[in-house]
């Protein structure tokens, strides 16, 4: 009987035909760069390349792990898009976490002056489903995680399916180390920098010229959150954004707009709350208020949803790491 506690993996040996339709150096990049990220994030299996084969040896499960992940890739190929480290990457961790890359970057939501937005991750695409499938949904995560920008892209997705007459977009104009009254020009234009961030959204996704026209019909509103009290939004799609700056009884003055047909997306970070001190943030409280309720969703995204550089990950994660050591660390 073997000692199972010394046994080696089981050994694998698996050559894969690349089609000749498909330039090795688009699978492999360039100076081979895409499958030396796969060789590291799979040291067990070692990869040759000679002409349109690729022979993978060596542990059986992440041999099969990398057979399925080359095919993925050349799958997200056939359907035009050109592979990117980044892509590679989030391809590797898809395939670790059970997830076919191929199902998730081929799915689109918009496209507009040959720009395409996706999904990229599968907490993302989570995000995604569960605003097709609720009437309210909150994307709760870091900077960088796609939660306002993928919000954005399914108002006006909506807009153009005319599932909805109008979008609205709102962020409370929380003082962030600087006075309202003391920054230069009219109320409009003071509260402009707070609402900036969504105008840039939009600008991605729809003609930069017709949104003038559309913010003047009605069909975009752009407005501080102080602006939603007293209404009621039907045949809407409402974004809050920035809403772990809203108190909680702001937040539920939000929420208590929606109107018929509507549809709402709450999105936030709760470690970046801009409040004075003493307020308690309405995201932080209303997941323990609205947790379980019926066409609600919570949707919760972290640091590997991260979609901005590479290196915006890495600083969320440490930041965490950070937080979670002075936590845990001892009192003074």
């Amino acid at each position: 009987m073997p000692n199972t506690a010394t046994a080696k993996p089981a050994s694998a040996r698996t050559v894969i035909e690349v089609p000749s339709a498909y330039p090795m150096v688009s699978l492999l990049g360039s100076s081979d760069e895409y499958i030396r990220l796969v060789e590291i994030a799979f040291p067990t299996v070692d990869i040759l390349v000679r002409g349109n084969q690729i022979t993978l040896e060596g542990d059986s499960a992440d041999v099969e792990v990398i057979d399925t992940l080359l095919s993925e890739m050349l799958a997200v190929l056939k359907t035009g898009q050109a592979l990117t480290p980044e892509t590679v990457e989030r391809s590797i961790s898809l395939m670790k976490s059970g997830t076919r890359p191929s199902e998730l970057l081929s799915t689109n939501i918009l496209s507009n002056r040959g720009k395409t937005i996706r999904a990229k991750t599968l907490n993302q695409k989570k995000y995604v489903e569960a605003i097709d499938l609720n009437t309210v949904v909150f994307g709760i995560g870091p900077a960088g995680t796609g939660k306002t920008y993928l919000a954005v892209a399914k108002a006006v997705q909506a807009l153009q399916a005319k599932e909805v007459n109008r979008i609205v977009l709102t962020r409370p104009a929380v003082e962030a180390g600087e006075k309202l009254g003391f920054l230069p020009g009219t109320l409009s234009e003071k509260i402009d920098p707070y609402l900036r961030p969504l105008y840039d959204a939009l600008h991605d996704m729809i003609d930069p010229e017709s949104i003038p026209r559309l913010i003047t019909s009605g069909t975009i509103e752009v407005a501080p959150l102080a602006y939603m009290r007293g209404r009621t939004l039907n045949d809407a799609f409402i974004i809050l954004d920035e809403a772990q700056n809203t108190s909680a009884q702001q937040m539920k003055m939000f929420l208590t707009r929606l109107g018929f047909g509507s549809t709402m997306v709450v999105t936030g970070d709760v470690t970046q709350v801009d409040l004075p001190g003493g307020t308690t943030s309405g995201l932080r409280v209303v997941s323990e208020i609205l947790e379980g309720l019926d066409d609600v969703a919570f949707c919760r995204l972290t640091a590997s949803d991260v979609v901005r550089h590479r290196l915006v990950g890495d600083i969320v994660a440490a930041y965490d790491r950070y937080d979670a050591n002075q936590e845990i660390g001892p009192k003074q």
